[in-house]
């Protein structure tokens, strides 16, 4: 057994990462903290990447570096998360458009949604200018998207 975090695992197009929460993730009611949901999000995107064959460390280190700012978020929280739950994020690539990627994001427990994400991220220049994504990024991504890309 190797001694490496996972970065999840396709399932189709949708990506899948597990996690479990812990009570740093909790408030003072025993349920996850509003804000930590960005925060699986934001590893479920990433890990995304990573699984797709690309980290942010490849992104950063190309020979024309790019990096992401989220431009939009809309989360609707269905359920709480409760300490010790065993929850999946799930994410999906739908579309790159222009700068922008558009990515559709849930949280599982036991095969129930209890919160969801539509997410805009832009690539950017390393100074912050929008860019549009690098030719890497798109080779990597393009086949787990939902719709064609747009760029």
């Amino acid at each position: 057994m190797a001694d490496t975090p996972t970065a999840g695992r396709f399932d189709d197009k949708d990506h899948l990462l597990p996690i479990r929460v812990y009570y740093e993730d909790t408030d003072f009611t025993g349920v996850v903290y509003h804000a930590n949901y960005v925060r699986y999000f934001e590893r479920g995107r990433s890990d995304f990447l990573r699984a797709a064959g690309i980290g942010h460390t490849d992104l950063l280190e190309s020979e024309d570096p790019l990096a992401f700012v989220v431009s939009e978020l809309n989360i609707k929280y269905v359920r709480p998360a409760k300490i010790d739950d065993a929850l999946i994020v799930r994410t999906r690539y739908e579309v790159v458009k222009g700068v922008r990627m558009i990515i559709k994001q849930t949280i599982e427990r036991d095969g129930e949604v209890i919160c969801r994400a539509d997410v805009v991220a832009a690539c950017i220049h390393m100074d912050g200018r929008p860019r549009r994504p690098s030719k890497l990024l798109m080779h990597k991504v393009e086949p787990w998207l939902s719709g064609p890309a747009e760029n």
